[in-house]
């Protein structure tokens, strides 16, 4: 393919869904949003002494989990569980909803992505993430 001008609208074409991502507002509010963000907001102070202690860390993929469950007492595993498990349960219906409310339900894994990324550079000192290839690496 030697014309140039052919070759750019090719290039465009197979760009044209990385450029409609990058428009994507990840800020964008509806009230199901709301909703979701205050249960999470209301569930976080229960779970931050878990990140802190380890138990609890970020996975990279936008979701929390159980990263050291010799941490917890017995008796506070099963709470704990139930904790992460409302807390992914909301995720990924907000990554669900950000993208439905954007207009693109396909852009769900790129949401989440970048909320991963996101949760883990808001994480304080001392807290669990897992990086890209998968280990628990401390902040």
């Amino acid at each position: 393919m030697r014309n140039p001008v052919l070759q750019l609208i090719v290039l465009l074409w197979l760009a044209a869904p990385l450029f409609a991502r990058a428009a994507a507002d990840i800020e964008i509010n509806t009230p199901v949003i709301a909703t979701l963000k205050q249960s999470m907001q209301q569930r976080h102070g229960q779970l931050e002494p878990h990140y802190a202690a380890g138990a609890v860390g970020l996975t990279r993929d936008g979701l929390i989990a159980l990263r050291d469950a010799s941490v917890l007492p017995l008796s506070a595993r099963q709470p704990v569980n139930a904790l992460i498990a409302a807390e992914n349960q909301d995720r990924n219906a907000l990554y669900r909803e950000i993208a439905r409310a954007n207009g693109h339900p396909e852009w769900e894994g790129d949401i989440r992505s970048t909320f991963g990324q996101r949760w883990i550079g808001l994480a304080r000192p001392g807290w669990w993430f897992q990086g890209a290839g998968g280990a628990w690496t401390q902040k």
